[in-house]
């Protein structure tokens, strides 16, 4: 069965005789014949009934109605969502992303699809912890989140994103440590970092918790962004992912990897319902994602919240 047998067959039902459906569909009218034969075959039972110069519906084609205009609208709906992911015309993809993720991987992610799809627009959401992120997906303010590893993600679709290795950073005039720098050594040293509670905290707290030291905060900010000018300024030291790091390093932070080694972990969630056209085929491209060649060393042993 194909689907111009289905449109066919709903085009005789709306005229109500094969020579006005081949005159709508401009076809020949024995095409029209043959085409109706072969669904007639395939369905085991005739589906019009002659009147006259006319025709109307068997009980089986009353009965085949209504699913033959049902898979025709789906089939429609499956086509302009291929086009619109092929093309993706326009639109826009709501995102929620805790901070250090949309820095590495989201950046990267959002780069790369925009220019396969520059008709799609971003926006970005921030939010307060990395549960809050897959609340934010779960009452539908956007339609995918990047969050921490280890948050629940109950009732949600989850996709591993790529393991970053998690550097020590530090300022500019302190002496270059032992590379790696065991973080026993880290916690004994002043510490810039965000509040209790927050993503990149619970990072730090998680790490430090493995030197069995309490960390010494020197400052903490609600102001993520301004963790590494802090740092680059002398105000302490801090952990940050790998493109961070290296970021900070570029301004003349000294970075060094930490023994036990780490790694940042984040997932990517979505609901379990069918998506937009730009949201799957944004999945799409993140389950098919190869990093580039600077992200830093393999697997590490340790893992940190994202």
């Amino acid at each position: 069965m194909e689907r111009k047998h289905l449109e066919y067959f709903l085009a005789i039902a709306s005229h109500g005789s094969f020579t006005g459906a081949a005159n709508a569909l401009r076809i020949a009218q024995p095409s029209l014949s043959y085409a109706i034969g072969v669904l007639e075959r395939e369905v085991g039972a005739p589906l019009f009934r002659r009147i006259g110069r006319g025709v109307v519906l068997t009980p089986v084609g009353e009965a085949l109605l209504s699913p033959a205009r049902q898979v025709l609208h789906d089939f429609m709906r499956v086509q302009t969502a291929a086009q619109r992911v092929s093309g993706l015309v326009s639109g826009r993809l709501d995102i929620a992303a805790v901070t250090t993720l949309a820095v590495d991987p989201l950046a990267a992610f959002v780069g790369e699809f925009r220019s396969r799809h520059p008709g799609v627009e971003f926006r970005i959401l921030d939010a307060e912890n990395a549960a809050a992120i897959v609340d934010s997906v779960r009452r539908g303010r956007c339609e995918v989140g990047l969050t921490a590893h280890g948050v629940a993600t109950a009732g949600m679709r989850v996709l591993d994103l790529p393991q970053q290795e998690v550097l020590a950073v530090l300022p500019p005039s302190a002496d270059r440590p032992a590379d790696p720098m065991p973080l026993q050594k880290l916690a004994e040293l002043d510490l810039v970092t965000t509040p209790s509670g927050t993503t990149t905290r619970s990072a730090l707290d998680s790490a430090l918790a493995l030197s069995g030291t309490p960390p010494r905060i020197a400052v903490e900010t609600t102001h993520r962004a301004a963790i590494v000018p802090l740092v680059l300024a002398g105000a302490g030291a801090t952990l940050l992912p790998h493109r961070l790091a290296m970021e900070a390093a570029r301004g003349g932070a000294v970075v060094v990897s930490v023994a036990p080694p780490l790694a940042r972990r984040g997932h990517l969630v979505w609901p379990p319902e069918p998506l937009s056209p730009a949201a799957q085929a944004f999945v799409d491209l993140v389950s098919g994602w190869e990093p580039g060649g600077d992200e830093g060393p393999g697997p590490m042993e340790g893992a940190l919240p994202g």
